[in-house]
């Protein structure tokens, strides 16, 4: 009887084991899309939204049923060049040009609603020359040509991107006008202020009243790419770039359009950092010389403070760079900026040298943060935390290593530490005193080093595409979980997705100059996710505040990672328990070179299933 029973129990925990590792695998889909047409490439959004380029048109994708979010056909099959997706906001524009690279068509989309907010057939224009999203106004701004029932005409609108509708529009030039008509083309961004709009023309500047187009004033400024304010919109800039990029002339307009200084300002090459600041201008412009000979210069950037009242440079001599600014920030006692071919310094804005001497560092500076000890920097080659009045080292030695293809860093506030894993080696750097140690070697499986580090509770946890590794305090293993990659060509798919996000990403942090150039803190995911916002938070309308919601949301799959391997039924993905390492759910994919997204943030896997079909899997449970 024992002998049964005990068969039995045998028996019951086989097929209850066996069914817990079965149910594990998800190959049926939480949605299911059919998509109508051979999927081309699939974008995962800042918002969320999965949009998919197909040889009809442009799909979205929002978990939550099996209906597509929206469908757009009208301009048929749409290339990748053909889009752009807005840093920052929940805007995709679509485009086709014509002769002259002149848009003919172009369409606007608010993918978390899934509404077409603007497209020029809807809206009466023939021709498109700028297109603009103006955040935090949360506006379109448009300028063309329009078609023959209004005498093809040039005119601007402002179109409303809360709900597509125009809010007003007016002719450039006068179309009634008899014989050669002047050309009023728009040869740059507009710039959307409270009460009127100042538009960049080939005859110069216009500025028109909001709502009536009244013509406030005009000047001759011609040519004109883009302009900035202040926050009052009495302090104006007017920015013209060279054809051939050698340098840039910046005009100070005045409220009245008067050019407000004698002589406008020239800057070499590219101005690619402007900020107005109480005590001036500061500048960042690139020049680029491509083997143009010795006297075209050097290529690097030039850093320069200009007086707002007159134009003229605030500094006797400039902060030589040897190479370009990778970081820049506006300190309350000067300029600190970082050069990417290695180097950190500090200028007043009186123009005077705050550090001691120029820091010598690595190239490449992946990191430039505050932290209590002072500035830490971490580059391709060293890292160290220097004193930010002084520019002297606070580590006794810096941390040198060889060149790292794979760096990352945190900080263990229960150790009070700091922990930079640099390929194999993770060193701890005490923040009281900075003694450095090397805590352990981490050798990863596949020729892999680690990319990422995070404190859990269960220790330090060490991963890569295919591996986690925790360790204990002193740095012992835990644990060290390995899946091996399935190939090469499999291993793309998904890393093309991840590099779109954070292309965007980098993107939004440059259109908003005011949070680009303000340092964070180190390891502060709070600043992180404010740099991100940028001005997003002061615009209006849902999708805008959907989107913003997400910004600050902490990941759904914050606890899990996902490894792409080979599993008994083919090419699949794996969830993983990043304080168990254990293996929690599995994804088998089947396909050799499976196409893949994974939203960290909303917890969705998606699969391209065959070239109609998308399949979203729900990784939180």
């Amino acid at each position: 009887m024992n002998i049964q029973n005990t068969l039995r129990n045998l028996l019951i925990l086989f097929t209850v084991s066996t069914s817990f590792v079965w149910s594990q695998k998800a190959e049926t889909p939480d949605f299911r899309y059919d998509v109508g047409a051979k999927i081309n490439e699939m974008t995962l959004t800042q918002g969320g939204t999965l949009v998919v380029a197909t040889n009809d048109g442009l799909v979205g994708i929002k978990p939550g049923s099996n209906e597509l979010l929206f469908n757009f056909t009208d301009y048929g099959r749409v290339k990748p060049e053909e889009l752009f997706f807005v840093p920052n906001a929940p805007y995709v524009m679509v485009g086709q040009t014509g002769f002259a690279s002149i848009s003919t068509k172009k369409a606007v989309i608010d993918y978390i609603s899934g509404k077409k907010l603007f497209s020029t057939e809807d809206n009466g224009w023939k021709m498109v020359t700028t297109c603009d999203v103006m955040m935090p106004q949360n506006k379109l701004v448009v300028s063309g040509q329009r078609r023959a029932k209004e005498k093809y005409a040039t005119q601007v609108a402002v179109y409303d991107l809360n709900t597509g509708q125009e809010d007003y529009r007016f002719n450039l030039g006068d179309p009634d006008r008899v014989g050669i008509a002047k050309n009023y083309s728009v040869t740059g961004r507009p710039l959307l202020l409270k009460d009127y709009l100042i538009v960049p023309t080939a005859q110069g500047l216009v500025a028109k009243k909001a709502q009536t187009g009244e013509i406030l004033w005009d000047n001759k400024m011609k040519n004109v790419n883009w302009m900035v304010t202040d926050e009052t919109e009495t302090e104006i800039y007017a920015f013209e770039v060279h054809p051939n990029g050698n340098n840039t002339k910046i005009h100070k307009v005045g409220t009245n359009g008067a050019e407000l200084w004698e002589d406008e300002q020239k800057v070499k090459g590219v101005v690619t950092n402007f900020e107005i600041l109480p005590q001036g201008l500061a500048i960042v412009s690139n020049t680029y010389n491509q083997g143009k000979g010795i006297l075209a210069g050097s290529s690097e950037s030039k850093i320069a403070m200009l007086d707002a009242k007159n134009g003229e440079d605030l500094w006797d001599k400039a902060p030589k760079t040897k190479g370009y600014v990778q970081h820049f920030y506006i300190m309350e006692d000067g300029i600190l900026f970082g050069i990417h071919e290695g180097g950190i310094n500090k200028i007043s804005y009186d123009g005077n040298t705050l550090f001691k001497k120029p820091l010598k560092t690595g190239e490449n500076i992946l990191t430039m943060a505050e932290t209590p000890q002072g500035l830490i920097y971490i580059t391709s080659e060293d890292a160290n935390i220097v004193n930010l009045n002084t520019g002297e080292q606070v580590w006794k030695k810096p941390l040198k290593y060889k060149r790292a293809d794979a760096i990352s860093s945190t900080f263990d506030k229960a150790n009070n530490r700091y922990l930079i894993s640099a390929d194999e080696t993770l060193y701890a750097i005490d923040a009281n005193t900075s003694e450095v140690t090397e805590l352990a070697e981490s050798k990863f499986d596949g020729k892999e080093a680690p990319t990422g580090i995070e404190i859990r509770s269960g220790g330090i946890l060490l991963t890569s595409d295919q591996n986690m590794m925790m360790l204990d305090s002193g740095g012992s293993t835990n644990w060290h979980e390995y899946y091996r990659a399935p190939g090469k060509s499999a291993m793309g798919a998904i890393l093309a997705g991840v590099t779109a996000v954070a292309s965007a990403a980098g993107a939004a942090a440059a259109a908003n100059a005011s949070v680009q150039n303000r340092i964070a803190k180190y390891d502060d995911l709070a600043d992180r996710q404010s740099n991100l916002a940028g001005g997003l938070a002061a615009a209006s309308g849902a999708s805008v505040a959907e989107m913003l919601k997400r910004f600050k949301a902490t990941a759904a799959t914050a606890n899990a990672q996902f490894v792409l391997t080979k599993l008994e039924d083919g090419v699949g993905l794996v969830k993983l328990n990043k304080d168990t390492g254990a293996l929690e759910k599995e994804i088998v994919l089947k396909d050799k070179k499976p196409e893949y997204q994974v939203d960290e943030v909303g917890g969705v896997l998606y699969y391209k299933a065959d070239n109609n079909s998308i399949f979203a899997y729900d990784l939180t449970r």
